[in-house]
């Protein structure tokens, strides 16, 4: 379903949408996805909505995750991630880049690039990795203030509100500011870096309202699945980087390959094939809308004979 084609594009906001699958029940399931291509494959997967991470975007870029990416930058990502898949994505916001004005400018930039939600946490600029040591954060009011005006510019933009009180302040403190920030207005709550299946469990019970848990790897949260987190009495689930590893592994292990061996071969069976590849970018049903573009025939799927 090529997104040239009006006829195969979603006729309701995304915000909307993205409202639609949480009143379903259950939690919803959000992998990162880190480009085009990788948003296509998890949707053919199966899923329904996506995560953009700020980690997974910088790190993209050859960029540390401190802040650094732009607004624009970050809406040519929504772009590329919304045009490729069609689905809703839930959006990394930061700190919403700036004071007041600059979280409301954010807002309308996402929900014009095509986003579906946004997450805006209370951390100080520069920020650092959720499950990473030394953040510093707002004062609750401050933050308090970036949700209304978050709330104040959506039209159809889920708002979230991240909290990482709970590895600065205290448990206690960040239950505090998830209540506060859902009196301004947010629509969830994300508590980032709780380090135990009973943190999660005694956060769900102390705040009422939709909550996102964030299953990122080597990080400070225990693994569990998302039916566990469901369990504990949670909505959304995201795993924001997980792609991205899985490919820069790979792609390291690549160019370790044809570095000692001066070529491909040890990897084809780790690679997608060309049809593959053709496949899932839909190639034959973009050729279709133009018809001066012959079809495509694939070439013999040439391999090495076995020694």
């Amino acid at each position: 379903m090529p997104y040239l084609d009006a006829a195969t594009l979603p006729t309701e906001p995304a915000g909307t949408r993205f409202r639609a699958l949480l009143a379903r029940g259950g939690i919803l399931q959000m992998p990162g996805a880190h480009n085009g291509l990788a948003a296509i494959l998890a949707r053919d997967a199966g899923f329904e909505a996506l995560y953009l991470s700020g980690a997974a975007m910088s790190a993209s870029m050859g960029l540390p995750d401190l802040g650094i990416l732009t607004v624009d930058e970050v809406c040519f990502f929504i772009r590329t991630i919304t045009r490729a898949s069609g689905l809703p994505v839930l959006v990394d916001g930061d700190t919403g880049y700036g004071g007041v004005l600059n979280a409301m400018h954010m807002v309308r930039a996402f929900e014009e690039a095509g986003a579906a939600a946004v997450h805006i946490e209370d951390q100080e600029l520069p920020k650092k990795c959720g499950h990473l040591n030394g953040k510093k954060l707002v004062e609750p009011a401050e933050m308090a203030a970036k949700v209304a005006a978050a709330k104040r510019a959506a039209r159809h933009l889920f708002v979230i509100a991240r909290t990482d009180a709970a590895a600065v302040e205290g448990f206690e403190a960040a239950v505090a500011r998830a209540k506060l920030y859902l009196e301004a207005g947010a629509d969830a709550i994300f508590p980032e870096a709780l380090t135990s299946r009973e943190e999660f469990a005694r956060f769900a019970e102390a705040v009422d309202a939709p909550l996102l848990a964030n299953m990122t790897e080597f990080g400070r949260t225990p693994y569990m699945s998302a039916a566990e987190f469901e369990a504990l009495g949670y909505r959304m689930i995201i795993w924001p980087a997980s792609s991205l590893r899985v490919a820069a592994k790979a792609v390291a292990e690549l160019y370790a390959t044809i570095r000692r061996d001066g070529g491909t071969t040890a990897m084809l069976d780790r690679m997608q094939t060309r049809a593959e590849l053709y496949a899932a970018i839909r190639l034959a049903e973009y050729e279709a809308l133009d018809g001066s573009i012959a079809a495509t025939v694939l070439p013999p799927e040439l391999r090495p004979a076995a020694e």
